[in-house]
């Protein structure tokens, strides 16, 4: 205690010998410095010169020890009793720790975070004990149906948030509290439930007034319950079915805002956080929100000319709360930005404001000095709002107006040279309105000219104000002032008719605007990447337009880094999964998740970051992931209808382009489904299934949530055709059954198709037994007669039926995408090779003598170009494009991936390696 009374002694107090003189007196046994700590004290602080009077024989006693010692020693005096010993304890309570936080906060012993942090202690426990109280009271007169004795210190199924200062742990010196008061419904019969509600509002009201009203012993706490929903109508506690029903339709921004910062602080602390929970989406939109930055705007802007703050800085009479450069500004700041990211980024849901800026910067989306530096002018700002309440006790943030106070609040902050406070305080709060001005209003107020146009362009752009998107008067007042800035960009564009023409196919396909024109707004470089995809790829345009959340994902960061791999793309999906409450919640998010990742991987290649091998390999690994994180959420929320699967459950194997592990942006997958029950019949669940029927219904699960429309779309569309007996065969199959028919009675299609089958999901053991049986399989079937024949019948078939088109054709027809790799296939096959991508596969049929080395060499060739072509085309368009029909910027990119000059040259040479390619086919298939 000697080392506080030291600290405090060097705080430069004024020092007022009559307005200190009576304390003296009174505290003539303490040390010297002790005393004159106080008569300094009391000469600024009347309000702290009346606890020092009254708390005379407490605060002797405390100064033998800690002050931490002290605090914990208040709060355990609080322990439960009547109504009335309750209010007078809370009041006792309240004035000592007033009077011990003041001191130690003045002496520089506590820190702003331990101040704040006891007073909100204290504040939680004042408010149990005064809402522990009262429930009591209805529960011993049994107005809480099936509440027993004892149920009010977990709160008989009500809670009490504590909203704002309190919920972040900030509670100012003289703060007053806010508390929104819930009771969980679902606890109560419905003949219960409205004696239930008239309870919880008469224990709402008097741990109010317990709190809030003044007696002779003072008062605990100003207490405010008007953040709940539609307060002017509402009753002061309210259901919780009732509150989610008003947030989730008429919920505000400042709400959201508001919510940031709760905390369950009272009652039922774990209804409290299953119904904030449930409110997440509320809070948290799953899109960046930068709608919410306007609203900001808007709200501190009403506050001030509410609040005839709407002038110059002037320092005389500020507010240094809501005024300008003050502590709302850096709040809404530093809660704007949490509302942006935060539905993506559970790391910034930080409930204080230090802490939220520190995320903030953490995840790039402040630096890392604005940070720091509005990091200091909060907490400087806080510190002299707590000298300014200390004086009178008074809620207030109102600087002084005379020479008088001036100098007694640059004294009570430890500054002699008032002039110099002053000077200093006015450059704390213009520079808190230079780093947060720019934030809050993006355009700069003002419109910018439009840009000149053609004729045929302005005849465009005269229609955008009739779509969907800009329905609403906010969308277009959002769009008025951006449109200058889009229409300059687009006109940048290497071909502004096709920029103008594609951002207007895209804001065609726009089902609502006000979302993404804010986006657009806070990062006009958007617009550039917007441009560059709708010149170049309509069909990633029009994707785009449906999924406009992905463009999320270029501005979170990392958008452009290099690509993670399958296991890093698993885990950052398990990690979303895990943050959402139900099944269905979870594969929307899953959609959300892999739309931003199959963009990603579309801008990469369309911007020559990577090449169409490159991205064929990153679409199968996000299809992968995809799989690799759904298949054991489907398995387990089937598993708790029915139980867990039979036997050693099943594998998905991925088949086709998937197995080979090389899509396109359009690709759909197939996959087949083996089981092994193991010798069990059924399943053991609530609702038990026979083996059979189990895996049947499993595997259809999963095809429906890999291919259901849902609010986010689909991920993608399954074709389960290349299971044994087609269509006709069982959806999954038991690896009994998979065995004796691949052994007796597949066709020879069915056994190049095995050649690229791949475990992609389910039970390892299982798979690894799969690939076993297929190496073994593809070597017993090696020698097979007439494998070559019925290619070539298989073969002709397919050329019959898709027989190609187009001069850009890659796919379809001789010497096309699909011979080259059914040749691959065959080679794999009659060579034993359990090789799955083509390249490897005709290797094989090299090493094995059945294709010579030059011939092999062109196949490849071929391959390569076809596939080069092939996966930017269904980059571009949905499906084989006639020369004539693609836009300049798309035959720019088509000409780059092939690597020739002109459109021309690449027509000739496509059709010089197909009909070589085909050549070489048909010589493979004679032979």
């Amino acid at each position: 205690m000697q080392d506080f009374l030291a600290r405090l002694t060097r705080s430069p107090l004024p020092h007022d010998p009559e307005a200190g003189a009576d304390i003296a007196a009174r505290f003539a046994d303490l040390a010297p410095e002790a005393r004159g700590l106080l008569e300094g004290t009391a000469g600024c602080s009347p309000f702290l010169k009346s606890l020092m009077e009254r708390e005379a024989d407490w605060l002797r006693e405390a100064l033998s020890g800690t002050p931490e010692a002290a605090f914990e020693g208040i709060l355990a005096g609080l322990v439960p009793e009547a109504p009335a010993a309750t209010g007078s304890a809370l009041r006792q309570a309240k004035r000592r720790v007033a009077l011990l936080s003041g001191l130690a906060d003045l002496g520089g012993v506590w820190s702003l975070e331990a101040v704040t942090g006891a007073l909100t202690r204290f504040a939680d426990l004042a408010v149990r004990r005064a809402l522990a109280t009262h429930l009591a009271e209805e529960i011993r007169r049994g107005k809480i149906p099936g509440a027993q004795p004892g149920d009010e210190e977990q709160g008989a199924g009500m809670v009490a948030f504590a909203m704002g200062k309190m919920g972040a742990g900030e509670l100012n010196y003289s703060s007053d509290i806010d508390l929104i008061c819930l009771f969980d419904e679902s606890r109560f019969a419905p003949d219960d439930w409205h004696e239930a509600r008239q309870a919880f509002i008469r224990a709402t009201r008097k741990m109010a007034a317990m709190l809030n009203d003044h007696t002779g012993e003072g008062y605990v706490f100003r207490t405010d319950l008007r953040l709940r929903p539609d307060a002017s109508v509402t009753p002061v506690c309210i259901s919780m079915e009732a509150a989610e029903r008003y947030y989730e339709s008429l919920g505000r921004t400042w709400e959201r805002a508001a919510w940031i910062k709760a905390r369950p602080a009272a009652g039922d602390l774990a209804a409290g956080a299953r119904f904030q929970q449930a409110l997440r989406p509320f809070v948290w939109r799953r899109h960046l929100d930068f709608a919410a930055i306007q609203d900001a705007h808007d709200m501190i802007r009403r506050i001030r000319e509410h609040k005839g703050l709407a002038g110059a800085l002037a320092l005389d009479g500020h507010n240094l709360k809501l005024g300008r450069g003050g502590i709302r500004e850096i709040e809404f700041f530093t809660q704007t930005r949490q509302l942006i990211a935060g539905g993506r980024d559970p790391d910034l849901r930080q409930r204080d404001t230090v802490g939220g800026l520190a995320a903030l910067a953490a995840k790039g989306w402040v630096p890392e000095p604005v940070t720091a530096e509005l990091t200091g002018l909060y907490r400087s700002h806080r510190e002299l709002e707590h000298r300014l309440q200390m004086v009178q006790d008074a809620q207030t943030q109102i600087l002084p107006k005379t020479p008088e106070d001036w100098d007694r609040i640059a004294r009570f902050s430890g500054e002699g040279d008032t002039l110099a406070f002053r000077e200093a305080l006015f450059a704390r709060l213009d520079r808190v309105t230079a780093l947060t001005e720019d934030f809050f209003q993006p355009g700069g107020g003002e419109v910018a000219p439009r840009p000149s146009l053609s004729e045929q362009q302005r005849e465009v752009v005269r229609g955008w104000r009739s779509l969907p998107a800009l329905r609403s008067a906010r969308a277009q007042e959002i769009f008025t002032r951006l449109e200058p800035e889009i229409l300059a960009r687009l006109l940048k564009a290497p071909q502004p008719d096709e920029a103008i023409l594609g951002f207007d196919r895209f804001l065609s396909g726009l089902p609502a605007g006000v979302q993404l024109f804010s986006l657009f707004e806070a990062n006009p470089t958007l617009i550039d990447l917007l441009a560059d995809v709708l010149t170049t790829a309509p069909v990633l345009g029009q994707y785009l337009a449906r999924n406009a959340g992905v463009l999320d994902a270029v501005i979170g960061g990392g958008f452009f880094a290099p690509w993670p791999g399958t296991a890093a793309l698993a885990e950052g999906l398990a990690r979303r999964l895990e943050g959402e409450a139900d099944y269905e919640k979870k594969l929307d998010a899953a959609r959300v998740w892999m739309k931003e990742w199959h963009f990603r991987i579309g801008v990469h290649h369309l911007r020559g970051l990577v090449d169409a091998f490159e991205a064929a390999g990153q679409y199968a690994g996000l299809a992968d992931a995809v799989l690799a994180g759904l298949w054991p959420l489907v398995a387990a929320e089937f598993a708790r209808k029915h139980g867990p699967a039979p036997g050693r459950g099943a594998v998905v194997l991925g088949m086709g382009s998937l197995g080979a592990g090389r899509l396109n942006a359009a690709s759909d997958l197939d996959l087949i489904v083996i089981y092994d029950a193991a010798g069990q019949e059924a399943s053991d669940g609530p609702r038990p299934l026979a083996a059979r029927a189990y895996f049947a219904r499993l595997t259809q699960a999963l095809v429906t949530a890999l291919s259901a429309p849902m609010a986010q779309g689909r991920l993608y569309e399954v074709d389960m055709r290349l299971r044994p007996s087609g269509r006709q065969g069982p959806v999954a199959t038991s690896f009994d059954a998979f065995r004796s028919y691949q052994e007796g009675e597949a066709w020879t299609w069915e056994h190049l198709a095995l050649t690229r089958a791949r475990p992609v999901a389910g039970s390892a053991e299982l798979g690894d037994e799969v690939e076993r049986f297929r190496q073994a399989l593809l070597a017993q079937k090696a020698g097979g007669a007439g494998v070559a024949r019925d290619v070539a019948e298989m073969r002709a078939r397919l050329r019959a039926a898709k027989p190609g088109q187009g001069g850009l054709e890659a796919k379809d027809g001789p010497g096309r995408l699909q011979d080259i790799e059914l040749l691959a296939q065959m080679l794999a096959l009659k060579a034993a090779s359990s090789a799955r991508r083509v390249e490897a596969q005709i290797a094989a049929g090299k090493r094995a003598g059945l294709i010579a080395g030059p011939e092999s060499e062109r196949l490849l060739s071929a391959y390569r170009l076809l596939w080069r072509v092939q996966c930017g085309l269904r980059l571009l368009a949905h499906g084989p494009s006639e020369p004539e029909t693609l836009g300049e910027g798309a035959r720019a990119f088509l000409l780059r991936e092939a690597g020739e000059e002109d459109l021309d040259a690449l027509l000739s040479r496509l059709e010089g390696v197909v009909t070589e390619a085909a050549a070489i086919v048909d010589a493979a298939l004679a032979g």
